[in-house]
């Protein structure tokens, strides 16, 4: 399947938009896993950490995935 222009340009963006999302959510997993320590009850803790780690598996997912279509799709440089 032969991509033209603007399709690699719509997946670029798309990446790109994917990255930034991805690193927000998993700055704010790391936020909220971080917060475990300022509550009270064990159960407030463990879902703390439980909502952390889900965010930032989600965000890592986001990240990982718009690198590897990034690497595939960006054009290469000309020397």
């Amino acid at each position: 399947m032969i991509m033209n222009d603007s399709d690699r340009n719509a997946k670029i963006k798309t990446a790109q938009i994917n990255q930034a999302l991805g690193i927000f959510i998993f700055t704010f997993g790391i936020i909220i896993a971080v917060a475990m320590v300022f509550t009270e009850t064990f159960v407030q803790q463990m879902t703390d950490l439980v909502a952390g780690l889900i965010l930032m598996t989600i965000g890592g997912g986001m990240l990982w995935k718009s690198r590897h279509t990034l690497k595939k799709h960006k054009p290469e440089k000309v020397s």
